[in-house]
């Protein structure tokens, strides 16, 4: 979870100065649909992972969940919301390292 303030001072393109706007996090998007090409569900279906021999992709990893983890930060998705209009403007997801130095502008 990353710390950041519930209000800031921005620029607001609607009223075309600075105004003090509230900040929300926003999901980062979709989940990824469950019957995609390549899915583990629908190559359960069509039985890649089933019966006798080496399942290649589908078999068991070679190493611990915990070390094919390669990313160390979450994006985030901000909307801000200005008081004055209340007109939102949304900025595309950031990691969160960066987050707290991209909302002191």
């Amino acid at each position: 979870m990353v710390k950041i303030p519930k209000t800031t001072n921005r620029y607001c393109p609607y009223c075309k100065k600075k105004t003090e706007q509230k900040i929300k996090l926003i999901s980062t998007g979709a989940k990824r649909g469950a019957l995609k090409r390549g899915s583990l569900a629908r190559a359960k279906l069509r039985g890649s992972n089933r019966g006798l021999g080496s399942h290649g992709k589908y078999s068991k990893p070679a190493v611990s969940k915990f070390k094919r983890k390669s990313k160390t930060t979450k994006s985030t998705n901000i909307m801000y919301t200005c008081q004055e209009c209340k007109k939102s403007k949304y900025r595309k997801s950031t990691r969160n390292k960066r987050a707290g130095k991209q909302l002191q502008e």
